[in-house]
């Protein structure tokens, strides 16, 4: 009895601990693609990624992606800076995961010094016990030069491209919930999200959007 007493507890801290060690792995994660990024270190960036990592609609693996982020940073940027803010992991299973993350990051492209907000939403899977990136969606607020501030619609401000919109609440019903509903009298305040469910809760339940290339 006392054996069977005792096993439980030991069972629940070894669960407690690696969701620690995954928290901390994932968060590893966003910390590593930002420094691999901007150090130009492609190798070690793409192998944040899962090994079937899709790229674009018709293409896949490590070495697809590589080949996009070296035409896409050789071309378009001479250096940047990715600042990691908050971020929120929620677990689906204990090997996979989905999150939110801040992201404030600075642009050196021509002759301007363009200034980004944004925030990812991942997806995570580990794979023979290592974390990867399995999709990261990247939803903008702005991008523009660091002396026009982004006043007004379509934020998403690039050297000699038309401006356009970033996609940056497309992920959350509470933005046009906020602005089509302003409160008569004193508000109704919704029952706290259950454990783990936060994020899930933000969304209404609903579907990411999808991802546009640009």
């Amino acid at each position: 009895m006392t054996a069977e007493r005792t096993a439980e507890p030991l069972a629940s801290l070894a669960e407690r601990l690696e969701r620690l060690e995954s928290l901390d792995a994932i968060r590893q994660l966003a910390a590593r693609y930002a420094l691999s990024l901007d150090m130009r270190d492609l190798d070690a960036h793409v192998n944040l990624f899962v090994d079937d990592i899709r790229v674009g609609k018709e293409r896949s693996g490590r070495r697809e992606l590589k080949l996009w982020l070296d035409d896409t940073l050789r071309n378009q940027f001479t250096g940047t800076s990715h600042h990691i803010g908050g971020h929120i992991i929620e677990f689906e299973s204990p090997d996979r995961a989905s999150g939110v993350v801040y992201s404030k990051n600075e642009h050196e492209t021509g002759p301007e010094w363009v200034l980004m907000q944004m925030m990812y939403w991942d997806h995570y899977e580990r794979r023979q016990g290592i974390w990867y990136f399995r999709r990261r969606l990247p939803l903008y607020w702005y991008a523009a030069d660091i002396n026009s501030p982004p006043i007004g619609d379509h934020k998403m401000r690039w050297p000699s491209r038309e401006p356009y919109a970033g996609g940056w609440h497309e992920l959350w019903p509470s933005w046009r919930e906020f602005w089509d509903n302003p409160p008569e009298g004193l508000p109704e305040v919704a029952a706290p999200a259950p454990p783990e469910q936060f994020l899930t809760t933000m969304r209404r339940n609903t579907p990411p959007p999808k991802l546009r290339v640009r």
